[in-house]
């Protein structure tokens, strides 16, 4: 019979214990009290409480050490590593990177030449990078093995075999590391991933979402446009503060003050961005009732505030059924990298305005939309771990991201003041803040504002105009980051 030795299974689960972890690796209990507050923030101040709740949760559940739920390393270098899934061998998890696309011959084996190798992983990565002299084994015919060559990567060394670079912390051998079982978020996430979660809620906002005002007005659709200048600002400014270009995409895109598509874009250019990202995000789309205000007065005056514009047009059944039709190839055609959103979301206004699948329309904008944000918030929350969101680059995206919401605000105010005067006097500007497509929130806004100047203005509808517009055009705006930097 064989013995046990109690004190060493004792001293095993104390090591192995959530408070042993946390005592190694203490800052992720400052992660735990951020997701707290976040719940705080959802729960008590109702800060966009349906996503901002599962977000926080699952940022919860990631910091719990020793859960397993997620592990960053299945998508490091925002690549899905579809491998570890079986519960494959990994030596350095946090820093594996995935090295497909660098091109090796037919075997699969050997590479053209030391000089390629170099040029290859340099375009890739967009850094220096140099063979280690005393890593690479070189054949007598000048070719070099790809099991042996041993590159500088972000002036840390590391070693390359079967297109992956493994860190050269460990035993730089892929059969010496840790056998990885997938937890819950690991599959989830795959969706965030995938981008599968940003496109099946957009089929839902499609679904709840009236375009009638803008096709009654279609001169609304350039606010929505105007309402994005401030993702190209910030994007601008995050380049100065160091990001690289796919970050700079990422982080301008919180200006949209859409969620979904900032994770879909940030999913797609800088998944180890996306927890701080989706946070701030989402974290600004509930102030939007406090940022914008005194942005709104400080650009207008009060006589333009009260300003009461005519009533719309009736808009037929026949163009609320063409319209998602025509921008979905007209978008398709012009920036095939913005279809999935677009598509997505003219889907599910052209389930809502046909009338012929009432069942699909009801699903989607219930059913479908709350189980998607259940699982997008858990698994983007997941993301936000100690090495990820600790950083000095979250508080300049916290800092960007307010900036990008005040850029766009403004800018599609002072559009709005232009086509004021351009039309006579007909527009009142405080429509020009719903070019940011948080809907309808932000249409909600200039509706408040414009009561306080009179009472008797009701500028709901004439601002649901270019707040659906900006929902267009920050997918749009996303397609156009994806197709230059993706």
């Amino acid at each position: 019979m064989e013995s046990v030795n109690i004190l060493q299974t004792l001293a095993d689960l104390a090591n192995e214990s959530g408070i042993a972890q946390f005592l190694r690796d203490p800052l992720a209990l400052v992660m735990v009290g951020i997701a707290c507050f976040l719940i705080y923030l959802a729960i008590v101040k109702k800060f966009e409480p349906l996503l901002l709740l599962p977000i926080a949760f699952g940022m919860l559940l990631t910091n719990l050490l020793g859960s397993e739920v997620f592990h960053e390393s299945l998508f490091a270098g925002g690549h899905a590593n579809w491998s570890l899934f079986g519960g494959a061998i990994l030596v350095e998890s946090k820093d594996l990177v995935d090295l497909a696309s660098v091109t090796v011959n037919n075997a699969g084996a050997i590479l053209n030449s030391a000089e390629q190798v170099i040029g290859q992983i340099t375009e890739n990565f967009s850094v220096g990078a140099t063979l280690n002299a005393a890593g690479a084994l070189i054949a007598e015919n000048g070719t070099v093995l790809a099991d042996s060559v041993a590159v500088i990567i972000k002036d840390s060394a590391a070693f390359m075999t079967d297109g992956q670079v493994y860190s050269s912390v460990g035993t730089l051998l892929a059969t010496a590391g840790q056998t990885i079982t997938p937890g819950l978020l690991d599959y989830l996430y795959l969706g965030v991933k995938l981008g599968i979660y940003p496109c099946l809620i957009f089929i839902g906002v499609g679904a709840g979402t009236d375009f009638g005002p803008l096709i009654a007005n279609p001169k609304t659709l350039l606010m929505g446009a105007a309402a994005q200048a401030g993702i190209f600002i910030v994007f601008i400014g995050a380049k100065l503060l160091g990001f690289s270009n796919a970050e700079a995409g990422s982080i301008g895109i919180i200006g949209g003050a859409d969620g979904p598509t900032a994770i879909w874009l940030t999913g797609k250019l800088a998944p180890h961005l996306l927890g701080p990202i989706a946070v701030a995000a989402y974290s600004y789309m509930a102030l939007v009732p406090v940022i914008q205000p005194p942005i709104m007065r400080a650009l207008t005056t009060k006589k333009e505030r009260q300003i009461v514009m005519e009533q719309l047009r009736p808009v037929t059944k026949r163009e609320k059924i063409l319209f998602p039709i025509v921008v979905t190839v007209l978008v398709s055609l012009l920036l095939p990298s913005a279809t999935p959103l677009v598509g997505c979301l003219m889907l599910g206004n052209l389930m809502r305005e046909c009338g012929v699948v009432e069942r699909l329309n009801k699903t989607v904008q219930n059913e479908l939309m709350n189980i998607v944000t259940i699982f997008l918030g858990i698994t983007v929350g997941a993301t936000a771990t100690a090495r990820t969101f600790l950083t000095i680059d979250t508080i300049k995206i916290i800092a960007l991201g307010v900036f990008a919401f005040g850029c766009g605000t403004a800018c599609g105010v002072l559009l709005a003041k232009l086509m004021n005067k351009l039309t006579g006097g007909k527009i009142n500007p405080l429509i020009g803040s719903a070019g940011v497509s948080a809907v309808p929130m932000a249409a909600r806004v200039s509706q408040v504002e414009g009561q306080k100047a009179n009472p008797g203005n009701f500028l709901l509808m004439h601002a649901m105009g270019p707040n659906v517009a900006g929902v267009i055009g920050s997918a749009i705006a996303a397609g156009v980051l994806l197709s230059m930097f993706g």
